[in-house]
């Protein structure tokens, strides 16, 4: 039975920039990796919460700088001299998508809709990335997991959304991202998902037949 949707949350990083995923694994060729081992090492299994030098960044646990070193380690292991932040830099490029993404999310805030952010991120980014969107216009709440201590795929980081948004039925709300591993997370509570894909913007199509579905009759 179809319901009214009521609240709107957006991953970040892969939604309003181009995927972080997609960074590292199409630079493993360039590095003489395997796609699938450039992102293990940048990453570690990411569907996973574990103590992986960037899981634990993500949660707030390490500072950058800590972080990067042991990354780079890690990396020094499989014989590889990698830097996952210097790859990631790519991602502050021209981005023709990110302005159809911001117009959408002010029409479905004009429309009624909640409107939120729930995003794995690192402490020291944050004055960066709200640069890029207009953060506090667009998301009545921001969920990040450096300031929580909680990442995704974790459903609990879900549930603070939920609960800023005073949604009590997780079926009203939907979830994007652009990692399916995180998507399950959401869809444990009963939140409806979208996986954004290279076309970012064809990620609205999904989001538009959801919201098209309404209550039943």
């Amino acid at each position: 039975m179809a319901v009214s949707i009521e609240a709107i949350f957006f991953d970040f990083g892969g939604v309003f920039t181009p995927s972080p995923f997609s960074v590292i694994r199409d630079a493993g060729p360039e590095l003489g990796l395997e796609p699938e081992l450039a992102l293990s090492l940048c990453f570690g299994p990411y569907d996973d919460d574990t103590d992986h030098p960037w899981h634990r960044l993500e949660r707030g646990e390490l500072a950058l700088i800590e972080a990067r070193q042991l990354l780079i380690a890690l990396a020094a292991e499989h014989d590889v001299v990698l830097d996952p932040f210097v790859l990631l830099a790519r991602l502050a490029g021209e981005d023709p998508d990110r302005a159809v993404l911001v117009d959408r999310v002010r029409e479905l805030r004009r429309s009624g809709y909640r409107t939120g952010l729930i995003t794995n991120n690192v402490a020291e980014f944050g004055d960066g990335w709200r640069r890029m969107v207009p953060v506090d216009e667009l998301f009545e709440v921001v969920i990040d997991s450096s300031r929580v201590g909680v990442r995704k795929p974790d459903p609990r980081i879900f549930q603070m959304g939920l609960d800023a948004l005073d949604v009590a039925a997780p079926e009203r709300a939907v979830f994007l991202d652009d990692h399916a591993g995180n998507l399950v997370g959401a869809a444990s509570l009963g939140m409806r998902t979208v996986l954004v894909g290279a076309d970012r913007t064809a990620a609205l199509t999904s989001l538009d037949a959801i919201l098209a579905e309404g209550p039943a009759g």
